[in-house]
């Protein structure tokens, strides 16, 4: 929720980079692909960093209320049950 820091991204880079092609990472994030550069900081990194989650991935985006909220609905009606 906040930009990376140096060190951050350094460690986010090695990580995906020790994972490129050996196996499956799974990535979740609020925000849109289109705004992770300003997220990830430093531009070269943040591309070398998107290049290696983007390659072969496959997307999903989920759409609909948030769970949470779905969750306090029915917690309510528990409680209206007793």
């Amino acid at each position: 929720l906040e930009p990376l820091g140096a060190a951050e991204r350094k460690e986010l880079l090695e990580v995906l980079e020790d994972r490129y092609g050996s196996g499956a990472t799974v990535v979740t994030s609020q925000l849109d692909p289109k705004d992770w550069h300003a997220v990830i900081g430093e531009a070269t990194l943040a591309d070398a960093i998107l290049d290696r989650l983007v390659h072969n991935a496959h997307r999903l985006k989920l759409a609909g209320d948030s769970i949470r909220k779905v969750d306090v609905n029915l917690t309510k009606g528990r409680k209206q049950a007793k």
